[in-house]
């Protein structure tokens, strides 16, 4: 299957609950407020967009990449409450091996457990898997990250390893070991799909 695939098309994914479309500098506004509400909500990234200043920088950031043609940034838009939610992303996308990651996810405290994240896991994963004909999707996280990883099992991923002492956290001081987890196309196809299907 050859990848067509656009960085510059307006790629809008959407159900009945959530609405993802690509990211882009008036953003900032729409974020605003988890932005400075809620800086814990990047407790374990590496890259923070606490406060506006550090959001307009992650945004800005985001969108060179996606020029760059290494990453797809989406805002996700929760219909239930016509609210923007957070932000989401494909990134280290190798069209070639036909493999990318999925991450940078981040979502206001009041969309978590919601369901929310669930159905944009979906719609980002048919589309990279049935769409963009990816073999793999992969999923990384912060080892210590406990709410994350659990997220990312309860949608089918497999863990397949930790990289030890990977890469450092926004405390430059301290190091992270990086869980590693992964969907392959055959386990969407067999099981993977139905099973969140059914949560939703």
């Amino acid at each position: 299957m050859n990848i067509n695939f656009n960085f510059s098309d307006n790629i809008i994914l959407e159900d009945e609950q959530v609405l993802l479309r690509p990211l882009q500098e008036s953003d900032v506004y729409n974020l605003l407020e988890i932005s400075i509400n809620e800086p814990e909500t990047w407790k374990y990234s590496l890259v923070g967009a606490d406060g506006k200043e550090n959001l307009i920088k992650y945004i800005q950031s985001a969108i060179k990449n996606r020029e760059d043609k290494r990453e797809f940034p989406f805002i996700v838009f929760d219909k239930k409450t016509q609210k923007y939610a957070g932000s989401t992303r494909f990134y280290d996308m190798n069209l070639e091996f036909k493999t990318l990651q999925l991450g940078f996810t981040w979502y206001g405290s009041a969309f978590r457990g919601t369901g929310l994240n669930k159905h944009c896991k979906y719609l980002l994963l048919q589309f990279a898997f049935e769409t963009l004909g990816m073999e793999r999707v992969e999923f990384r996280a912060d080892n210590a990250n406990e709410r994350s990883i659990a997220a990312m099992k309860s949608i089918g991923c497999k863990v397949e390893g930790v990289l030890r002492n990977h890469m450092p956290t926004i405390n430059k001081e301290i190091r992270r070991d990086s869980i590693v987890l992964s969907i392959l196309r055959n386990e969407w196809f067999d099981e993977v799909k139905e099973n969140l299907k059914q949560k939703l």
